[in-house]
């Protein structure tokens, strides 16, 4: 599958455009840790794009990510992009442990990817001028953008075994790449 028409199933399943655009900014971050860790950038990008392209049909657990899985398969999807995609909901990681890079570079990015958007949203420069030490701020706010596990991105730079501060200035760096 290449990029297009990952773009095309994405839009076939999703029509949330704070999802598309969500999808969007994984694929970004994915694309940037790749290029850093040395990882088939293509293959890390479409993982980024697809990782929740299922989530408003099946958004409860298990569906979610194994009923894309299924949709994936069927379409001839590498079956690295697919192990990775399932490995990014911990109902998955018996099966699909966060054993390989793009496995822990998707954990790691997913839900830090929407933290800094909603940080982004609230900053009248958006990720223009954009620091660590802004997101950690917001961090620490609990009501602030709730539903974003504070678990899961302490969990993900360790699983990338970086300072929270580096890995939270990459994907800002990613996203604002995206942006030009």
């Amino acid at each position: 599958m290449n990029r297009d028409e990952a773009f095309t199933l994405l839009k076939e399943y999703t029509q949330s455009e704070s999802l598309i655009g969500h999808a969007l900014s994984v694929e970004a971050a994915m694309r940037h840790y790749a290029e850093r860790l040395e990882g088939n950038v293509d293959q890390w990008g479409l993982t980024g794009l697809l990782h929740d392209f299922d989530y408003e049909r099946w958004p409860n657990v298990p569906e979610h990510t194994q009923e894309g899985a299924k949709i994936l398969r069927e379409r001839g999807v590498d079956e690295e992009i697919v192990g990775a995609i399932l490995s990014h909901a911990e109902w998955n990681q018996t099966e699909y442990p966060l054993d390989r890079p793009i496995r822990k570079t998707l954990f790691a990015v997913d839900e830090l990817c929407g933290f800094v958007t909603a940080v982004a949203y609230v900053r009248p420069e958006g990720l223009n001028g954009m620091k660590a030490k802004s997101v950690r701020k917001k961090l620490k706010a609990k009501n602030f953008a709730a539903a974003v596990s504070r678990e899961d991105i302490d969990q993900g730079a360790e699983l990338l075994e970086m300072d929270l501060n580096d890995h939270i200035n990459e994907v800002i760096a990613a996203l604002q790449k995206m942006e030009n």
